[in-house]
């Protein structure tokens, strides 16, 4: 009879390549199993190889990234809540630099494909809820609005993350947010107001 898998060799594994990234290590078969009490056969046991490692944390990256974009609250205001999202992305990025890393490699497959989607969704509904209340122009998708919002906030973010940037440079993401939302319909005040109210209540 084969052995059940431990979920707890798996996590460990994860946390462990996690983790050897934020430090920099590089990360291979030995250097990941190297002072712990499994060998290199678990992590083909586990994930069938590296690849598959890299696509668990991949994986793992998304799913975590949606409980805290969950956590933004909804208000009468849906500029504020736009913004607030994506200080909330931050927020995720900067407190797991390692996952975040790994996130957005394409060269290895998501398990669930969906996750990626359902992070967008708040994005989208955000958006939609904007156009709604006539924040923004009845002719802006919310999906291309959505997305134009990430984009901002994946780029800035990935240079602090990586170290080009300090994390002062996230200051410039607010007016960023801001120049976008306008040109999608919105009172340039107003905005101004709203976006300074999300990027500051996101939960941390």
């Amino acid at each position: 009879m084969a052995r059940s898998k431990d979920p707890a060799v798996r996590a460990l594994l994860l946390k462990r390549a996690a983790t050897m990234l934020r430090s920099c290590f590089a990360v291979t078969l030995r250097s990941l199993t190297a002072g712990t009490p499994v060998s290199t056969m678990a992590v083909y046991t586990y994930f069938g190889g590296m690849d598959g490692l890299w696509s668990a944390l991949r994986q793992k990256g998304f799913t975590s990234l949606a409980p805290r974009l969950a956590a933004v609250r909804t208000s009468p205001d849906p500029v504020g809540d736009l913004a607030a999202l994506a200080a909330a992305y931050v927020a995720r990025a900067l407190d797991h630099p390692d996952l975040f890393r790994v996130m957005f490699e394409a060269n290895f497959v998501l398990q669930d494909e969906r996750a990626a989607d359902d992070t967008l969704k708040y994005l989208v509904q955000g958006a939609r809820r904007g156009r709604s209340a006539a924040r923004f122009d009845h002719d802006v998708d919310p999906l291309d609005n959505a997305v134009r919002t990430w984009a901002i906030t994946q780029g800035l973010v990935s240079l602090v993350a990586a170290g080009p940037l300090d994390v002062q440079a996230l200051e410039h993401a607010p007016p960023m947010l801001q120049a976008l939302f306008t040109t999608a319909g919105d009172d340039p005040a107003r905005c101004r107001t709203s976006v300074q109210r999300g990027w500051r209540t996101a939960p941390a």
